[in-house]
């Protein structure tokens, strides 16, 4: 039985750096004549109110532009890219529509015919992928006959690693998103990430490492300029490389430990061939998790500030897609209302497992999910709640001067400008350039 192969390629030249890969990995062998193909980039998130920067966050519109002019060179005709990022509303058409211009695909449409769409915009189909999970996935994705996975390299708060597994999230709907996010000690998120790939059409993953996230998957995170392509016709192989190249054992990785025991496969890579440069030679340690104190109550910047009569305590799996791009804004803005008096004594939960400490005033529940479970727990004193799902943001601002944070509303109304003051500090430097991020002559 052969080996499935991972080409390793250092990014060196546009056109030529993405087609190494693709032949070193042989991705693109088993592509069926006249293919109806599926492109799956990462677009974790966007913003219209700032010429937001991507580095590390989204996958290039270089890499993708790359795999376009392969692809019709194998004489593919019918190309579409899909993803379903975040936002603030779910149901917002507009922010896509304005990411898919930004980026370049609808310059990919008048050359080369490939056609966007917002997976949420499309109808989902049910898709058993054994042991109980049933997820919904959008259906351009089940009924295309080949897949191109283009995730990007980084690691992630929750799921350690986020790669071509996790990547595939982008194509279930918002319910199974949430569902993914359950409070089964078992059957969490890892279990879940591990089954996504399971009964999808023929797939070629290329994970763009031209920028590596650290402490990602967002702009809250540390890039760097990595010029990594990691590529094959295995999705969890794959996966593995990438994880040695971020510096972690996959055997450290819960879902690649799951999806590798549903396929019978080892951890230690022995059951595949890498083709290219050395992992050795590129791998480089990315840190995924976020600090807190000892008990896992407080952040520890807020720790470090001094800050007293207040528990929020660390995320965990079940905290949904939805809360936690929320989360480092409310925390944001409860350091920005301290002023050296302790708090009165308040707790905030999130996610759907966290439950009320006893002797604590305050305990503000965040989100729907922790409403439902927490509502009527004997431990609370006064229940302060935010009912919706996703939490909106004038009821977090409320919520928290009903307790007496009085946290800056300006830093709600303006949360599409975050993410460029968290990336302005990469600007000017030459190493991060925008111009991946833009498609030829856009």
């Amino acid at each position: 039985m052969n080996k499935p192969v991972v080409a390793i390629v250092r990014y060196e030249k546009p056109g030529e750096s993405v087609r190494r890969a693709v032949d070193l990995s042989r991705g693109l062998e088993h592509l069926p004549a006249k293919a109806k193909v599926f492109i799956k980039p990462n677009i974790v998130m966007w913003t219209k109110a700032v010429p937001f920067p991507k580095w590390g966050v989204i996958t290039t519109s270089r890499v993708i532009e790359d795999m376009v002019v392969i692809l019709k060179e194998k004489g593919v005709e019918e190309i579409t890219i899909g993803e379903g990022m975040v936002t603030n509303k779910p149901k917002d058409k507009e922010t896509p529509a304005h990411a898919a211009e930004y980026l370049g695909y609808n310059v990919l449409k008048k050359r080369y015919g490939v056609k966007f769409v917002n997976v949420f915009e499309d109808p989902f189909e049910e898709v058993d992928l054994g042991d109980g999970v049933l997820l919904n996935f959008n259906t351009h994705i089940l009924n295309s006959d080949f897949v191109v996975n283009l995730p990007v390299m980084k690691t992630h708060a929750q799921s350690i690693v986020s790669l071509g597994l996790k990547n595939l999230k982008g194509v279930i709907d918002v319910e199974s998103r949430r569902r993914c996010h359950n409070a089964d000690p078992v059957k969490n998120l890892n279990f879940y990430i591990a089954r996504l790939g399971d009964n999808l059409p023929p797939m070629f993953t290329l994970i763009d490492g031209i920028y590596t996230n650290e402490r990602g998957p967002s702009f809250d995170g540390r890039m760097h300029r990595s010029d990594i392509l990691v590529a094959s016709s295995d999705l969890v192989s794959a996966d593995l490389v990438g994880a040695k190249l971020l510096g972690y054992d996959p055997a450290d990785v819960p879902h690649l430990v799951h999806a590798a025991k549903n396929r019978n496969r080892p951890l230690d890579l022995s059951d595949l061939e890498t083709v290219g440069e050395k992992i050795e030679d590129l791998a480089a340690f990315h840190d995924y998790d976020f600090p807190y104190n000892e008990d896992g109550s407080l952040p520890m910047p807020m720790e470090q500030m001094g800050i007293k009569g207040l528990a929020y305590r660390k995320y965990d799996l079940s905290l949904c897609t939805y809360c936690s791009g929320l989360n480092g804004i409310v925390l944001t803005a409860i350091a920005r209302a301290y002023k050296g008096k302790p708090f009165d004594e308040i707790e905030v939960l999130n996610g759907k497992i966290q439950t009320p400490a006893p002797g604590m005033k305050h305990t503000i529940l965040l989100g729907k999910c922790m409403y439902e479970a927490n509502k009527d727990h004997p431990n609370i004193q006064d229940l302060v709640a935010i009912k919706s799902c996703p939490p909106q943001p004038k009821a977090i601002v409320k919520a928290f001067h009903q307790v007496g944070i009085e946290v800056d509303p300006a830093i709600f109304d303006n949360m599409d400008l975050i993410p460029g003051f968290f990336m302005k500090k990469y600007e000017g430097k030459p190493e991060f350039d925008e111009s991946h991020f833009r498609i030829g002559d856009q």
